[in-house]
């Protein structure tokens, strides 16, 4: 099996990364992996001890077949620091798997990740693989496609990242004279089109929202675990866009997820699921999110 490298991507929590990394360094692939760690530079002064400690943990990293730090010089922020450094990693290896600071894994994520990247390899209509499950409370298959593309532990090949378009504008329009918004939004049941409008407008710096446009745009698929194989750590206030919120909270499977190849298609009993959770965060873990973001820019309300 071809062995993807891990990219990983920190800033400025210490504990966060110190409980991925570990959660990481668990798996059994691990010490087949070559690990990228990409540490943004300091917005700030106040940042500046932050990202120092976080460096300081990370130059000393065990446990992988190689470990490659790249410390940037200054602060790109956060939609520029993943992906150039994405585009980095998979533009030299052919794939990619990708992980922020908050992101804890299973044991058995990496196994799956490279065994769907193996197995999927050749299958354009597959443009990511995808290690977290929103806590739907139903069972659903042991894996499944959902259109578009996510961001909690996940991988893809070039192939896949070649489609991202960080021209949320051109996104924005072609889902516009498409009539696809709503089918973006998962009939109405999350805001990601607001999310969109908000990264054109400079109100949010993220560009995972153009990652899941621009698969969706090109009817691309992700494969998802019928088990979370990922907990996000970060929805305690303490990144750039997370909430404090137990919302998100799911239990990491303790067995290994099993994959054979499954119908390109996507899962409408699985979407279904994803709508009713979206709908269940209302009135409105949305709504305050993009609130949050509108104080943290100075803007009252979304235009």
């Amino acid at each position: 099996m071809n062995i993807a490298p891990i990219a990983l991507f920190v800033f400025n929590r210490l504990q966060h990364t110190r409980q991925s990394v570990e959660a990481l360094a668990n798996n059994e692939l691990a010490v087949c992996s070559d690990l990228f760690v990409f540490s943004d530079g300091p917005r700030t002064e106040a940042d500046r001890k932050h990202v120092e400690s976080v460096r300081k943990y990370i130059t000393s990293l065990t446990g992988f077949k190689s470990v490659t730090v790249v410390e940037r010089k200054t602060n790109l922020g956060c939609a520029r620091s993943i992906t150039s450094g994405i585009s980095e990693v998979v533009n030299r290896y052919g794939r990619i798997i990708v992980v922020e600071d908050d992101i804890v894994t299973s044991p058995h994520f990496l196994r799956f990740m490279n065994e769907a990247l193996e197995i999927y390899r050749n299958e354009e209509r597959v443009a990511c693989i995808h290690g977290y499950l929103y806590p739907v409370g139903k069972a659903l298959p042991e894996t499944f496609f959902i259109k578009g593309a996510d961001i909690w532990g996940w991988a893809t090949w070039k192939r896949g990242w070649d489609l991202f378009e960080p021209d949320g504008e051109k996104l924005l329009n072609a889902l516009n004279n498409q009539k696809l918004t709503s089918e973006f939004d998962f009939d109405g049941s999350f805001y990601f089109t607001s999310m969109l409008k908000a990264q054109i407008e400079g109100r949010l710096d993220t560009w995972d929202i153009n990652w899941y446009a621009s698969a969706f745009l090109k009817d691309k698929l992700t494969l998802y675990p019928g088990k979370s194989l990922v907990k996000n750590i970060g929805n305690d206030n303490s990144g750039t866009h997370s909430n404090t919120t137990d919302k998100f909270d799911t239990d990491i499977s303790t067995e290994p997820v099993r994959i054979t190849r499954i119908p390109l298609e996507e899962n409408q009993a699985a979407r279904e699921a994803f709508k009713k959770f979206f709908r269940s965060l209302k009135p409105s873990l949305s709504e305050r999110a993009l609130a949050r973001i509108n104080r943290m820019m100075n803007l009252n309300q979304l235009k």
